[in-house]
This record gives structure tokens, sequence and C-alpha cells, in this order.
């Protein structure tokens, strides 16, 4: 398949400023071609892997990709996708996240490959120098109010209670001045992003012919938003958004997040945010409709993802601390991955000197954990073979813990049978 072709297989393509010149343009060999990524917060989340991953499917087809860091476009804020106006960030701010930023940046693009190497560009460098009259006479001449006001970007904000200021009105200028800039300084003939980015990449191709006339060619091509099979966002779990910064998204919830998508979105994922061939993905898909209950779709789209986006490394620490809820070992596994994993256990908080005497007998520690309704009816599970403390089945009735029975000094992980667990917390 072309580039194009396997897109649109993926789902990955919505739209086109002119789909059968690019067709044309592609087969006579590379192009460069950006994506923009603006420094909201100081780490990229699951959404943005959609056109982060597009660059590198150009790359491997052997395209010039540029990855392009919003120091300048991150001062203002841009108004697509949003109902209100963006808090401002102080340079300072916009500084740190962009340095967070290009490091992640980094992970997914070859920046050594021999023929196409990926490049990583600042948008502050180009136009940080350029004055305000400057800006005014060589980029907002050519373009109307009347069609900027039609885009989808700043007409919805306008039908909207609180406006749109001057500040993210101007946004589009500022992207359509990039795509300008990178076409005469990179040779760069294609901008990409998501639907929401729409009226800002048409800004620049419009801004590319008029200063250029036909001798420059321009194109734009976006794909549809991460959206789940009810059309809502994907990339938010219970606690917020999935980023890819390990310090705000660890790689175990990382890993849970998608092993536990719904089978309605599983494979729209792995065409979206995998590199999976058609067949291996035809393959989960039909394991997945035979055996839906071994989730081995939604375990691939997790293995793949967490390797992608953390290494292999992270990959196999996850796996084992997944294991830890279906009665694995709990060697090896570092606190901060514990208490990940047991993070939405029931947990009673207990004082250290429970342990102390009879007041650490595991039958009483197992009704006051909420295993069991009564000392007698602890025994009796104990005696049956279904209580395990720290995932190793407990053996005599009358077993207390002590102190070297804590984990990292202060849990213990008590199961009931398969799967109910308790997590005392001794502080």
């Amino acid at each position: 398949m072309t580039i194009l072709e396997d897109l649109q297989w993926r789902g990955l393509y919505a739209d086109c400023t002119d789909l059968a010149a690019l067709q044309q343009r592609l087969a006579q060999g590379p192009v460069t071609l950006y994506c923009g990524f603006d420094p909201t917060a100081d780490s990229l989340h699951v959404g943005n892997l959609v056109p982060l991953l597009a660059l590198r499917r150009f790359q491997l087809a052997g395209h010039h990709p540029i990855a392009l860091a919003g120091g300048a476009t991150g001062m203002v804020g841009d108004p697509s996708g949003k109902s209100s106006e963006r808090n401002l960030q102080t340079p300072e701010q916009v500084a740190h996240n962009i340095a967070a930023i290009k490091e992640q940046l980094a992970r997914f693009l070859d920046f050594h490959a021999p023929a196409n190497p990926a490049r990583l560009v600042d948008n502050a460098t180009w136009t940080a120098p350029v004055t305000f009259l400057e800006f005014l006479r060589d980029v907002g001449k050519h373009f109307s109010v009347n069609v900027m006001i039609a885009k989808d970007s700043v007409r919805s904000r306008l039908e909207g209670e609180g406006g749109i200021s001057y500040t993210e009105f101007s946004y589009m200028l500022l992207q359509a001045h990039d795509f300008l800039h990178l076409r005469e300084a990179a040779k760069c003939e294609l901008q990409v992003g998501a639907t929401d980015q729409w009226g800002n990449i048409t800004a620049g191709t419009d801004l590319i012919r008029k200063k250029h006339g036909g001798s420059l060619t321009a194109w734009g091509l976006v794909f549809p938003l991460l959206t789940k099979a009810d059309g809502t966002k994907y990339g938010k779990s219970a606690s917020g958004a999935v980023w890819l910064d390990p310090k705000r998204t660890s790689p175990y919830r990382f890993y849970q997040f998608f092993v536990n998508a719904d089978d309605a979105d599983v494979v729209k994922l792995l065409k979206v945010l995998t590199f999976l061939s058609r067949d291996e993905i035809t393959a989960l898909e039909a394991e997945m409709q035979a055996n839906p209950g071994a989730r081995a779709a939604q375990k691939a789209l997790g293995r793949e993802l967490l390797t992608l986006v953390h290494g292999p490394e992270a990959l196999a620490a996850a796996l084992k601390a997944s294991e830890i809820l279906f009665g694995g070992s709990l060697a090896g596994i570092s606190e901060a991955v514990f208490h990940d994993v047991v993070g939405e256990i029931p947990t009673k908080r207990l004082d250290p000197a429970t342990l102390d005497g009879a007041g650490g007998a595991l039958t009483e520690l197992l009704v006051l954990a909420g295993l069991a309704a009564s000392k007698g009816q602890a025994r009796k599970d104990i005696e049956g073979g279904g209580i395990y403390v720290n995932n190793v089945r407990a053996t005599e009735a009358g077993r207390t813990l002590a102190p070297a029975d804590l984990l990292f000094g202060r849990y213990v992980l008590l199961r009931k049978g398969k799967r109910t667990y308790a997590v005392l917390n001794l502080t």
C-alpha cells in the first residue's frame, strides 16, 4: 500500500486540500511534511499520538518529517476545539514545557536515519524576530476577516457566551506563517494534523498561494480526532488525561488504560496507534470475536503502545505488576508500582502497634479488612485454603502477622479466594 492507502485503511484520513494532486506528488518521490505540537503542558498525551505516529508512518515510507514545538504559538493559545479562552502561560512555563515536549518528540522519530532524518524545530526561532508591523504587513494583509470568522474554530467561539479575544483570533495567522516559513526555508509541502486544525492548516496553504501564486505547492491533510465508539474523546481515564510522561501517568496505569479498552474501540485503536500490519490486526480481530474474554486484542494494544512510549523494560515491569491481582509474585515490585496496582483496592489504615501480641492475629485482621464477617469465618476460610497473605497461601488458622510480613515496611496484601483483595496500611 502507498502511505495514503495505509492511512485510509487505518481510518486516519479525514480530509485533504487536494487529494488527487497530493497523490500525484507523493508518487513522484519523498516530500517534507510537518506537524505542530503546542506546549500547553509539560507532557504530550494519548491524543497527540495520532499525528505524532503519522509523522513516523510518513518517515517509514521514505518521507522527511518535521516536528514543530510551538514556542511562539504556545504563548498565544489555539482556540481550536476550546469553548473558552485559555489561560496565558508565562515565558518560563512555556520554556519548561517546550523542553519536556522536545524530549518526548525525539522518542518517536528517527533523527539519525541516513536518507531521511527527522527534524525538530521551534517556531519561536523565526517568529520572535518579526516585529508587529512587519507581521501585519507581510501576513495579516493577506487575510480577510470575513474568511477568518467563517473558520469553525472561530465561529464556534463567536457563537458562545465568552466570545474570542484578539489574541486567540490571531492564532491561525501565526500557524499560517509557520507553514509559509517552512515551505520557503525547508521545502515543506505538507502539513498534517487532526480535524480541529483544518482551519489553521488551510490558512497556511492560502497564505503560501497568495504570497507565491502557483510557484510553490502546499497541501493540508487531516486525521479524525481520536474518539470512542460513543463519540466521546478518547484519552481520558477516571483520574484525567492519559499522559506520555511516566511521572504523570505511570507505565502500569498507561498499560491498564489500553488493556481495559472496550471491544467496540480496540480494533480502531490498533489501526490508529500501532504499527501492526493489516494481517496482524485482522488476526487479532478474529481472535477477539472468537474469544472476547481472553482480551487478546486489548493486551496486544497495551503491549505495543507501552513498548513504543516507554520501552521494553517498562512493559516487562507492567506485565509483572498486572499479575499481582491474579496471584502473581510480589518479588521485585517497587513500592511505586505496588501503590499503583493496589490503589483502587479497599484499604484499611492501622496503627503499627496492631501487630503486637494477639492483635496481629490473621483472623482478626481479616475481619478488620472486611474479608470475613467474624473470626470464626476467617478461621474456616484459612483452614479451607482460601486466604492469602502477600499472595502466599496461609496454611495455619492461628497465624499471626509480624513486621517481617510488611511490604515496604507498611503494607500487607490480603486475598480471599481468587480475586477479593484488601490492603492493610500500617502508618
